[in-house]
């Protein structure tokens, strides 16, 4: 759900922020500004388990997921649809990757 933070349901950011908080990391709210907190991974980087990928541009990030293995992702992909795993190969706009401090 846009804006959700998990009660009544997710949206993209919301779901990456909860995440990471589980495990005591501190990341911004929304795709943009988890995008631009990064740290950036240079292109070509192999993505790990728990990295943020983002899509759009990198001025108008409009999603973010957390890559699992390969280029399967964990997603919120529309509204009123559960967190799935989703493959995002091939996704018109990949921006890039970041992997937030431990």
């Amino acid at each position: 759900m846009w804006g959700g933070n998990g009660d009544p349901g997710f949206d993209c950011s919301g779901l990456t922020h909860a995440a990471y908080a589980t495990v005591g990391i501190e990341i911004p709210r929304t795709a943009q500004t988890q995008y631009a907190a990064g740290p950036p991974l240079p292109a070509g980087t192999p993505l790990q388990p728990g990295d943020l990928v983002f899509f759009g541009t990198p001025r108008n990030v409009h999603h973010v997921g957390i890559p699992l293995r390969g280029t399967a992702m964990l997603d919120t992909p529309d509204f009123g649809r559960s967190v799935t795993v989703r493959d995002f190969h091939g996704f018109p706009d990949y921006a890039g990757a970041s992997r937030p401090a431990q």
